[in-house]
């Protein structure tokens, strides 16, 4: 039992969600102080905050991976992961809100920042997740707090429910009214707020917006419409238990009020939190988790901690684990379980046990991956949910600094990998390159600084190359003969071949014309060889594609002929043939499908054409009002920093996909600096 006297509900695990600084990490600041955890909040700005504790994260002033923290709260245990908000990290709050009780969206009434908003609550939405909003810095707002509702729910296609509004001095908020309770409070810096009289005059705002609250609840409570139709005044315990009820069953999204860097409004958050948010029996139901059978728990995220190992930070869903337990995941991999910690940001706390609702960090399981599920024992389980990563929009050429790194590099991309799924590792050794992709130019540069940093791994980055082409225009025709003379048997082949162009994909393609045996059919396959061989580089330096090649004549010598001598032939002829047929570049062309507010859209045509693209045409977002989705092809060497102008434009939610469509022709200008930059 708490110490209310109410039923402890066990472990609960809620996720810090919202647009870049709108305050996430201020949150879990407010509420350790709140809770006791720490004596006093930091502040990111200063880099004391016990979130956001890497090198990385403070020196952008910004989230790169979720913060964990467990507190306690009126005797329940709440452990909270403030997620990054950030569009190129918005990836890390798709594994772990699945298996969170409930998530807290922090917002503000900035108009720029209803796009990304609207992207977090539809990742929400689609993954079921019941959810509080916390209009964050009414400190300083400058408008109506129905307006600002108005505003924010534009983002959300399930109604917004008004808790609580603000008290009003000078227009300045300093303090609320609750709703629920029909009490008025006066925020206090950095302590619980201070129960007042209802001021005077407020009653008529403070009845109104209360029967609008009851209003929305009664859509989904016949009793409650009766009394408030019949002018009853409804119970306070009914009251609560509607709220409780429309949050679980995600009818509505309660909106509360306040300044996380003063504080205020966090008691009230909590206590809803304590007495509204689904418990882990509900979470399990949700997500298809039976109540019986072996300790089962969900990896979230990964960390490797240099000298301390690998940490698999993991909800327990069901039973009890404790350390040297074996477990199996749900990939098959096996482990043992090395450690249990309780975390607070980067302290973490040894303990002996986790049970079911804990979520704490699994030291050494080697064979679990983020994402995967895994239970005590030696049975495979199913796994809870699966996580698609996000298709990268961004890529770098590596190159290490230290040519002594070259074999450290390939275990440390392994592990940050590891750690963050959405980045993609890509050897290209025709290329002679590795290339790492990601969600943006701030996701790999930061990538690149861990490897530094955890890894001591230098690299340089450099952009991609561009998988260039040529072709011919023209038919051609040439003679390749070989001869050799050495001591003993000398080398001898010759061979007369004639090329012609193909149409735009359709490869390669050899054909043997020979008559009469001038060239004995053992020798044949070797002219193929060498002419594979030489179209391997052409006159412009490019791999050679489009053309047809046929062997129409030649001679052999029966004691010099060799496979050796005709396939030298062969590229001997084929390096002839080629420059009379009018080479010309071909360059990569892909499918593009951006997608973007509306209002951005004028934006992203000029993008598109400003990097010789070609507008196909655009339609709405299916399901999303106000979003566009604009259809185009773009040369792949114009892609590169399209996401970073895209997203500039786009207040950061702007992203597109790729896939290759066709190799162009490239002429002009543009294909003379591919020449010149080549040779």
């Amino acid at each position: 039992m708490a110490p209310n006297g109410r039923p402890a509900s066990g472990p609960r695990c809620i996720a810090i969600v919202g647009p870049f600084q709108s305050g996430k990490t201020t949150l879990l600041e407010a509420i350790l102080e709140r809770t006791g955890t720490v004596s006093r909040a930091g502040r990111v700005a200063n880099g004391d905050s016990v979130g956001d504790a890497s090198a990385e994260a403070r020196a952008h002033a910004m989230s790169i991976e979720p913060n964990v923290a467990s507190v306690n709260f009126l005797g329940e245990n709440l452990t909270f992961v403030d997620c990054p908000g950030s569009t190129e990290f918005l990836h890390e709050m798709r594994n772990i809100t699945p298996v969170c009780d409930a998530a807290i969206v922090v917002c503000e009434a900035d108009e720029r920042k209803i796009p990304a908003l609207e992207i977090i609550l539809r990742e929400l939405e689609e993954a079921d997740i019941p959810r509080f909003l916390f209009i964050n810095k009414i400190d300083t707002a400058t408008q109506r707090i129905r307006e600002t509702l108005a505003l924010l729910q534009q983002a959300s296609r399930t109604p917004l429910l008004l808790r609580q509004i603000p008290l009003w001095k000078d227009g300045i908020a300093v303090g609320f009214i609750d709703l629920a309770l029909e009490r008025a409070f006066i925020y206090r810096e950095h302590a619980p707020s201070e129960v007042v009289d209802l001021p005077e005059g407020e009653l008529p705002r403070e009845k109104e917006a209360r029967f609008a609250m009851l209003e929305r609840l009664a859509d989904y409570d016949d009793e409650l419409m009766e009394e408030l139709i019949s002018e009853i005044e409804p119970p306070r315990d009914q009251i609560f238990d509607d709220l409780s009820k429309e949050l679980r069953e995600r009818h509505v999204v309660p909106a509360l009020i306040g300044s996380a860097e003063r504080g205020n409004g966090i008691t009230r958050l909590l206590k809803a939190l304590r007495h509204e948010a689904p418990t882990l029996s509900e979470t399990r139901a949700r997500l298809g988790i039976a109540e019986e059978g072996a300790p089962l728990a969900q990896a979230v995220k990964t960390l490797h901690q240099g000298q301390g190992g690998k940490l698999s930070i993991a909800r327990v869903m069901r039973g009890t684990f404790h350390e040297g337990d074996n477990v199996v995941g749900s990939r098959g991999g096996e482990a043992r379980v090395g450690s249990l910690l309780t975390m607070i940001g980067t302290t973490t706390t040894r303990k002996a046990e986790a049970v079911a609702g804990d979520t704490v960090g699994f030291g050494r399981l080697e064979n679990i991956a983020t994402g995967d599920s895994f239970a005590a024992g030696k049975t495979r389980p199913e796994a809870i949910l699966s996580v698609a990563p996000p298709e990268p929009v961004y890529a770098v050429a590596l190159k290490v600094k230290d040519r002594k790194d070259d074999v450290r590099l390939s275990s440390a991309l392994s592990k940050i990998t590891e750690e963050d799924p959405s980045l993609v590792v890509e050897t290209r050794p025709e290329m002679g390159e590795i290339r790492l992709h990601g969600q943006g130019e701030m996701h790999l540069r930061v990538a690149v600084e861990k490897l530094a940093s955890r890894f001591q791994v230098g690299v340089e980055t450099a952009k991609p190359k561009v998988a260039y082409c040529e072709t011919i225009k023209l038919p051609a025709a040439a003679r390749g003969r070989h001869r050799k003379q050495t001591g003993g048997h000398g080398q001898f082949g010759d061979v007369m071949i004639e090329i012609k162009p193909l149409p735009r994909g359709e490869g390669f393609a050899f054909q043997d014309r020979i008559t009469g045996g001038v060239v004995p059919r053992q020798y044949i396959p070797s002219v193929e060889t060498g002419v594979r061989d030489a179209l391997k580089c052409g006159p412009l330096g490019f791999p050679v594609v489009d053309l047809a090649v046929s062997l129409t004549d030649g001679s052999y010598h029966t004691v010099d002929s060799s496979d050796a001598a005709f396939q030298a032939a062969a590229r001997l002829a084929l390096a002839e043939a080629l420059p009379k047929a009018k080479p010309v570049l071909l360059e990569p062309v892909l499918s593009v499908e951006i997608t973007i507010p509306s209002e951005a859209l004028s934006k992203a045509t000029a993008l598109v054409t400003g990097r010789r693209g070609q507008i196909l045409g655009y339609d709405e977002r299916p399901g999303w009002t106000g979003w566009q989705v604009l259809s185009a092809t773009i040369p792949e060497s114009e892609i590169g920093d399209l996401i970073v102008e895209l997203r500039s434009a786009t207040a950061g939610v702007g992203t597109f996909s790729t896939r290759f469509d066709h190799m162009a022709e490239l002429s002009g200008r543009p294909a003379d600096m591919v020449l010149q930059k080549a040779h």
